[in-house]
């Protein structure tokens, strides 16, 4: 476990408050997303505590927000964080792809879901959620990089789709997801981010049933971040500066 959590907390949201600033934003408008990838479940306490810490200092008493890649990862964390997020402290996201036969073991734990690429994913989600009687936060994911590397769906769909998806029970459109493209060409990466951002502004304007609330924008990572905020993110999800390099797969 990392020794100094919330000293690098503290920089990546110096970072984000510095990033709003420039671009002339708020930065209470932009939330941090602890990305927990392969840490344990007493790393992510740890951290979540830090945040909390740190968030009171700020005045800000909203939960912290974690996402979550791996649903078997999920699913063995979930006993340690069930409190947290029942006290309204902590909201968890499923980040990324999803399969649909891990669609039950994930919607117990989790506060959002931030991967939706397909209407078919959306339409099971949709099911299990009003059979549980329960709405579920979720995001559309957008490839804007075109990179075959990447989940989401492509841009010239990501319109239709999300009016479909916010169409439907059990589910509430919150707004989009993307991962910047993987290269160091900034304006690349930034021109990306931008897209996103005009396939929300379309969707909000369109009026369709159910796209009112979509106005987040969950972009950025800990080497591009200044760069989503720059262009509109709401959220970053933030790992590697956090918690330093991940072991390999």
């Amino acid at each position: 476990m990392p020794s100094d959590l919330t000293d690098r907390i503290a920089r990546v949201r110096e970072r984000v408050d510095h990033a709003a600033t420039a671009a002339g934003r708020r930065p209470a408008d932009v939330r941090l997303m602890l990305a927990t990838k392969t840490q344990d479940a007493e790393t992510v306490l740890a951290a979540v505590a830090a945040a909390t810490e740190l968030a009171a200092g700020r005045g800000d008493d909203g939960p912290v927000l974690i996402g979550e890649n791996r649903v078997q990862e999920l699913v063995a964390k979930a006993p340690a964080l069930a409190d947290l997020v029942a006290a309204g402290r902590l909201d968890v996201h499923m980040i990324g792809s999803l399969q649909r036969n891990k669609i039950n073991q994930m919607l117990p734990t989790v506060t959002g879901l931030a991967g939706v690429d397909r209407l078919s994913l959306a339409q099971a989600v949709a099911q299990r959620c009003v059979r549980d009687g329960r709405t579920l936060d979720v995001m559309v994911q957008v490839n804007v990089s075109g990179e075959s590397s990447k989940s989401g769906a492509a841009p010239s769909d990501a319109a239709d789709l999300a009016s479909a998806v916010a169409a439907l029970d059990g589910l509430h459109l919150t707004g989009f997801m993307t991962i910047g493209a993987n290269t160091s060409d900034e304006a690349q990466v930034r021109a990306g981010f931008a897209r996103l951002r005009e396939i929300r502004d379309e969707v909000v304007a369109s009026g369709a049933p159910g796209t009112a609330d979509a106005r987040e924008l969950s972009m950025g990572m800990s080497t591009d971040l200044e760069l989503a905020v720059a262009e509109g993110a709401t959220i970053v999800r933030v790992g590697t500066a956090v918690f330093g390099e991940r072991p390999p797969a």
